[in-house]
């Protein structure tokens, strides 16, 4: 980071922005802003100057690098192209523990992780690791697999996921286009909800069918 941009992010700080407005004026992720102002003393306490300074010395200080064989720092996303598919993820709506998991996950050699492995690279508790995951296996995104041999279970990722992911996101949607229809037929005809209801349930209806057909269809490009 240029002291520019932390020149940047100390203005933004002083006019009340978030970090989330301060990432985007700078075109970086969150994270990076909201890491760089919380070790250099926090909203109340950042100086650019100073946290320039010394980000230099810890820079020529160094830090330990990590094995070969090691993989990438515990905790942290593989490299900027992580930390993107983070903050998206978390715009979108999925929380931040689930879609640091999703993350780890799609950027691991074979796309495999046991719920030990999780916990322990991502240095949080095995119940923030079930919760994660548990969601993304009803959500699509990962499937369950049971390694006997260790009498454990292994999370996967793979390319059927995003299939698997989008028909289960088309069937909640149908479901809501149903759930829609059928509120419209108990407030009864020609009232202004129920023509509302009825048309938000063939919208979605339209939609869900369409997704789950464009899905078929192009299933194949997964192979």
């Amino acid at each position: 980071m240029t002291q520019q941009e932390r020149q940047r992010i100390a203005a933004g700080l002083a006019d009340g922005l978030s970090y989330a407005e301060i990432a985007r004026r700078l075109d970086r992720p969150t994270s990076t802003v909201s890491r760089e102002v919380g070790r250099n003393g926090g909203p109340g306490g950042y100086r650019p100057q100073q946290a320039h300074q010394a980000t230099s010395r810890r820079a020529r200080r160094g830090t330990p690098a990590f094995p070969h064989t090691a993989g990438p720092p515990v905790g942290r996303p593989v490299g900027a192209a992580g930390e993107e598919i983070v903050e998206l993820a978390v715009r979108s709506g999925m929380p931040r523990m689930t879609a640091r998991v999703h993350v780890d996950l799609l950027l691991s050699e074979d796309g495999r992780r046991t719920a030990a492995e999780l916990t322990r690279r991502l240095k949080v508790s095995p119940a923030s690791v079930s919760v994660a995951v548990n969601s993304l296996v009803d959500q699509g995104y990962v499937r369950r697999e049971r390694d006997p041999r260790r009498r454990r279970d292994v999370y996967v990722v793979d390319d059927e996921a995003w299939y698997h992911s989008v028909v289960i996101s088309a069937r909640q949607t149908l479901e809501a286009a149903r759930v829609a229809t059928a509120g419209a037929e108990t407030v009864g005809p020609d009232e202004p909800a129920e023509q509302r209801m009825a048309r938000a349930g063939a919208f979605l209806e339209r939609v869900a069918l369409d997704l789950m057909e464009s899905a078929d269809r192009w299933r194949p490009l997964l192979s």
